[in-house]
């Protein structure tokens, strides 16, 4: 990229940029919204933020955004195994967000409607699973991928951060996903710190989003916790909760951080698991099921642990109703 292009990217229309010039990894100045909605194209094409897409791609997948990281890999993967399903729409956000403003009314992403009936949802919460079950628009599902949460510092852990308890100290800056639409801290963060007795105090009880829910101690994220390595990398705070995952990643992208282990049951990896199942009402049944069957199998598998997640087992990759 030429020194023209780096200004672009500095400037106000770095958003813009992004799509001329996508990347395997977002960089320090962004959030990775970028990876949020994707088309891959058979050949190995990404396309960005094509959101009339999920209309017409041959499928149409809405996840858990924290698994971002691994689509390339696992989507290329994927169709050099079925290279008749050629255009594949994946959205990457919380599925809480999902959930409510995409596939229980009709969604808008910048403007533009987003399809209610993508041919597979997936949640780190069943629940979510459950209430369109109970709405009649999806009826199987598997669990197909584990993960667990961990603490995000700078580089070097200049604050000497040992372990989740410290988060409760007041000379820290903390970056929170917020309780309102990430599930990571509604279903196990938020009951990490209840477990460790340091809630209110982490918290002051608040619940929004974009907000300090103590003022210059705790910040809750706008719309992902994809959000705390920036905050960290400017200064703005000292440590974050974010998927163990997260922590493979950034450092893989060079960017300056570390993880900071959460000990067991408090990294709560023996309750996240990720359901995925199809939904009645999409166009692509068919290629549905082949996705869920490719995800069972080893390569998958294979792929998923590659980037710091826990495998499934066998039981768990198995079809099944849903509850």
């Amino acid at each position: 990229m030429n020194a023209t292009s780096m200004k672009i990217l500095t400037g106000s229309y770095f958003l813009l940029a992004l799509l001329l010039y996508p990347v395997s990894g977002y960089s320090a100045n962004d959030a990775g919204q970028n990876h949020d909605y994707r088309t891959f194209n058979s050949g190995g094409k990404i396309t960005y933020g094509q959101i009339g897409d999920s209309y017409t791609a041959d499928l149409v997948m809405y996840l858990a955004g924290n698994q971002f990281m691994v689509m390339e890999d696992l989507i290329d993967d994927f169709q050099k195994k079925n290279p008749d399903i050629k255009h594949i729409y994946v959205e990457t956000i919380p599925p809480g967000q999902i959930l409510k403003q995409q596939l229980l009314k009709q969604g808008e992403i910048d403007g533009q409607k987003t399809a209610q009936n993508p041919d597979l949802f997936a949640s780190v919460n069943l629940g979510h699973l459950k209430k369109l079950h109970k709405k009649g628009v999806m009826s199987d599902y598997i669990i197909y991928t584990h993960n667990k949460l961990e603490l995000m510092v700078a580089k070097g852990n200049p604050k000497a951060i040992k372990g989740p308890r410290d988060l409760a100290r007041d000379d820290l800056v903390l970056s929170l996903p917020n309780p309102l639409t990430e599930g990571i801290f509604k279903f196990y963060g938020g009951p990490m710190l209840k477990d460790l007795g340091i809630y209110d105090k982490v918290t002051g009880g608040a619940k929004c989003k974009s907000c300090w829910a103590i003022k210059d101690k705790t910040w809750f994220t706008s719309r992902h916790h994809r959000e705390t390595p920036h905050r960290i990398e400017q200064g703005k705070a000292d440590v974050g909760i974010v998927w163990a995952t997260e922590v493979v990643y950034g450092k893989e992208s060079g960017r300056k951080i570390e993880g900071v282990a959460i000990p067991a049951p408090y990294n709560q990896q023996d309750k996240v698991g990720y359901a995925i199942g199809p939904l009645t009402k999409g166009r692509n049944g068919k290629n549905a099921n082949r996705f869920l069957q490719y995800l069972a199998t080893d390569a998958a598998q294979d792929i998923y642990a590659k980037h710091g997640f826990l495998k499934a087992t066998p039981a768990e990759l198995k079809i099944k109703a849903i509850p």
